[in-house]
């Protein structure tokens, strides 16, 4: 019986003093998993420590590693999404390198794919080693954008997930630039079911995700799958208008009934300034949105690959392993609309760009 080719992403980013460590944790925990036999895709996003020289030795010691070195820093969600792409396994597991999500938890994963769930995410029950400021921002976060978004999505799951071969395929036929990977992953749908776990506080280096990069994350996820912010801009319009009748109305009925105009310029000024402000906020909010289209319309590649190892002398057989991974899930699943898959395995290509071809 052949064993299932278990594909698991690794993004890295100036991650040099975990990655040996979590390396020896991922095959440990790979190892149990019977039936099974796993690759282990490193994307190096442009460090600027030793994680490409590292991520080298490691492959040379280990035929089961396969390294992706982007020619820049493209950002955590572009990086995994080089991952995913270069990933030949039935199932891709998405883990961070800091081993704060535990890869003992891949196990239980695959159990459950074998039942026949198509994504298996990780639920944070526990988030050790964070300020109370950025838990308490990430629950509200979660619960804002599933409350704005017409997609719903599972509360406190990041990236750490495992996906059918299925999914991934529909995943990597969307190239939208400002990728917000769990939420088009909730998008596309199938049985999905959570596993809960402890989050661990980081084994060495320090968050790639300062505030500054928090809001851009949570920008990307909310812009990306509601237009509730230019909803609110239109109702906070109408608002205004309502206020400056009021004021009118008022005025008028001041001057009529009574023998006081309305007096003074600080009233006037603040008008003025609050319409102001409406209408520099709504902008922007439309600008936003502008300034997205005109980044797709583009049609740029969403990354550019420097340097592959791992995969040069095993090419046929990853894409001969890849179809049939394909086409076996598909079979289990049943017979989908020919459209939907041929769509999907067109829009592959259109992913990204690599360097080396």
């Amino acid at each position: 019986m052949t064993a299932t080719l278990v594909s698991v992403v690794v993004p890295c980013y100036d991650e040099e003093p975990v990655l040996t460590p979590t390396h020896a944790a991922l095959a440990r925990a790979l190892s149990v998993i019977e039936g099974a036999a796993f690759e282990i895709v490193y994307v190096n996003d442009g460090s600027r420590d030793r994680t490409l020289e590292v991520l080298r030795e490691l492959q040379r010691a280990d035929a089961r590693v396969r390294v992706v070195s982007l020619s820049r820093n493209f950002g955590h969600q572009l990086a995994v999404s080089a991952g995913i792409e270069h990933a030949a396994g039935a199932c891709v597991v998405v883990i961070d390198a800091d081993l704060q999500d535990p890869p003992e938890v891949i196990p239980e994963m695959f159990a459950l794919w074998r039942e026949g769930y198509h994504v298996v995410y990780g639920v944070r029950a526990e988030r050790e080693g964070e300020t109370a400021f950025k838990t308490w921002t990430a629950r509200l976060f979660y619960r804002l954008i599933n409350r704005l978004s017409h997609v719903e999505m599972p509360l406190d799951a990041g990236d750490f997930r495992l996906m059918d071969r299925r999914v991934v395929e529909v995943l990597l036929s969307m190239p939208e630039r400002d990728r917000y990977l769990r939420g088009m992953v909730s998008w596309i749908g199938f049985r999905q079911i959570a596993v809960v776990y402890r989050r661990a506080a980081r084994r060495a280096g320090r968050s790639k995700y300062p505030l500054a990069k928090m809001v851009r994350f949570a920008a990307d996820g909310l812009l990306s799958f509601s237009l509730t912010p230019l909803r609110l801009a239109i109702w906070t319009g109408f608002a205004a208008i309502l206020i400056a009748f009021a004021g009118i109305l008022w005025a008028v009925l001041l001057r009529l009934f009574t023998n006081d105009w309305v007096k003074g310029w600080a009233s006037l000024f603040t008008a003025v300034s609050f319409l102001g402000g409406v209408q520099l906020v709504t902008l922007g909010i439309i600008g936003e949105y502008i300034g997205r289209i005109y980044a797709e319309v583009k049609r740029r590649p969403l990354y550019v690959v420097a340097e592959r190892l791992g995969f040069d002398s095993r090419r046929d057989a990853r894409d001969a392993a890849r179809a049939e991974a394909t086409d076996a899930a598909r079979l289990e699943i049943g017979s989908p609309d020919e459209k939907a898959v041929e769509g999907a395995t067109a829009g592959e290509a259109t992913v990204g760009a690599d360097a080396m071809r």
